[in-house]
């Protein structure tokens, strides 16, 4: 089967892709794996992304071929005119599931919509910026503005604690996907095309909203450092008698009598909340109360040996999780290995076997794809020309001769970079 007819909820969707590091590349492989045609659009000698850490031994980059899962790459002289006019024709290429365009560099050149749209009316491009004017941001500066550092940490803490899980660009990967399906799907009641500009800082504005962050602050209550204590509720770390950290949480009134039965402290429970005059069944009340009940669960946690405490915590349904490195992760956790059907093993060119994530989503109506290496650059640049643009042979041999247009040498080929 070959690519871009491979299955899936979004089989026949055809997307062009010109974009690096995290949540434009993050959307466009979501879309992939959802069974789309991606096309990502390379300049020789790969982009901003294509050595980025973690790299291998060898110098391939882990982080790229694990955003670019699923896609086809095309490789282009983007500093010639021909390369160029290559690239506008790809993403202007004819079809009625086409002419969807995903980008995250600034939109002039010949990335300028509008020369674009002169050549496909219904053109949908998304435009993913720093911020609303164009300026340059990434998920660290995001993080810096909207205050997220300045109360993640440890209580009474000074200067900034940086989160190394970049939030806002993984959100912004969601919603580059979300917006350009709800883009196509006016196109397809209107047949109107349209320039969709999206700002990770803005998402992280948004987000900030969302979850009650500006409105604390307006009211002159803003979110202060509370360390591993969930906020709100009752939620923190503790260790086991055999020195295991485990985290355990009591957000619902169900979480919470499930973690009071599984330590058997019920009547402890009860005449902290006499003596304090709060009702704990309340998750705002067990937030005020946090130092009291840890106090309580802590030794009955430090009591017991982590096998026996997580045989006890799964009898109740306690909500709980055991803290563990990332080697640990991928040496012993079956949710993190095939037993996790979202999971497969690939041959990823430049790395070897690799362990890969498919779609998260699992759609009752179409079968789960699983997960595809990221492409060699310019892996698939003389399939693509021909398929959407009639390149035939000759003229691919031309533009390969010329560097305009390269291939990638076969696997084992002892071929360089491009």
């Amino acid at each position: 089967m070959k690519d871009g007819t491979k299955g899936g909820i979004l089989a026949g969707l055809r997307v062009v892709e010109a974009a690096a590091f995290v949540a434009a590349p993050l959307g466009g492989m979501t879309l992939a794996q959802m069974g789309a045609e991606v096309i990502r659009i390379d300049t020789l000698g790969g982009g901003l992304d294509w050595r980025r850490w973690p790299v291998t031994e060898e110098g391939t980059s882990l982080f790229w071929c694990g955003l670019n899962k699923s896609k086809r790459s095309v490789a282009l002289d983007l500093s010639r005119p021909e390369g160029r006019e290559l690239a506008m024709a790809l993403v202007c290429a004819p079809g009625e599931d086409a002419g969807l365009f995903l980008t995250n560099f600034p939109p002039r050149g010949w990335l300028d919509h509008e020369k674009l749209r002169a050549r496909r009316a219904d053109l949908i491009q998304l435009t993913l910026m720093g911020d609303r004017h164009g300026g340059s941001a990434v998920d660290y500066t995001v993080n810096a503005r909207v205050g997220v550092p300045l109360f993640t940490g440890e209580p009474g803490a000074e200067g900034a604690v940086n989160h190394v899980l970049p939030a806002w660009d993984l959100v912004t990967g969601q919603m580059v996907a979300v917006g350009l399906l709800a883009a196509e799907r006016h196109r397809r009641l209107t047949g109107e095309g349209q320039h969709v500009k999206l700002a990770l800082q803005d998402v992280g504005l948004a987000v900030m909203n969302h979850l009650g962050f500006l409105e604390e602050a307006r009211r002159g209550q803003p979110r202060q450092r509370h360390g591993n204590e969930l906020f709100g509720a009752f939620g923190r770390d503790f260790v086991s008698a055999d020195g295991v950290r485990v985290m355990v949480v009591g957000l619902t009134l169900k979480q919470w009598r499930s973690l009071c039965e599984a330590l058997a402290i019920e009547a402890e429970v009860a005449a902290l909340g006499a003596r304090l005059g709060l009702d704990l069944d309340l998750e705002g009340n067990r937030f005020l109360a946090r130092r009291e009940l840890a106090a309580i669960v802590g030794p009955r946690i430090a009591a017991r040996r982590y096998e026996d405490l997580a045989a006890a915590f799964e009898r109740q349904g306690v909500c709980f999780g055991r803290y563990q490195d990332v080697a640990q992760l991928v040496a012993g956790d079956p949710e993190c290995s095939p037993a996790n059907p979202m999971f497969s093993s690939i041959r990823q060119p430049g790395v070897g076997e690799m362990l890969a994530a498919g779609l998260p989503l699992d759609f009752s109506a179409h079968e789960r794809l699983p997960a595809a290496p990221a492409p060699r650059l310019g892996e698939h640049t003389e399939q693509v020309l021909q398929e959407l643009l009639g390149v035939n042979s000759s003229e691919f041999g031309r533009l390969h001769d010329a560097r305009i247009a390269v291939q990638a040498p076969p696997v084992g080929g002892g071929g360089g970079g491009l």
